[in-house]
């Protein structure tokens, strides 16, 4: 059964803000690199539990995405009830966590 992927605003604000960062709408390579996150997402559709528990919160869990230095953590939680994945953030890797973590 696949799970539908959702979004929260913090989520899509954090995404926006990466694609201006790289200036993703001039660079074919930003494109495709976020292309290529945005797949790694999609399989929490099917595979919701790849991502491991945050050390920070039990309730949340992470994928990493990218190389050093350019570490993503894309945090999200399961909506068993609803057979929903709930992307939360998406946070660089040498930032604090945010707020919602602790």
């Amino acid at each position: 059964m696949a799970y539908q992927i959702s979004f929260t605003r913090r989520a899509r604000r954090d995404y926006l803000q990466l694609y201006e960062a790289i200036n993703a709408a001039q660079s074919l390579p930003a494109q495709m690199w976020l292309r290529r996150m945005e797949e790694s997402i999609q399989l929490l559709a099917v595979t919701p539990r790849m991502g491991a528990v945050t050390h920070e919160n039990e309730t949340v869990r992470q994928i990493v995405y990218g190389n050093k230095p350019h570490l993503y953590r894309i945090l999200y939680d399961i909506d068993e009830t609803n057979d929903r994945v709930n992307v939360l953030s998406i946070w660089h890797g040498k930032r604090l966590p945010p707020d919602f973590l602790h």
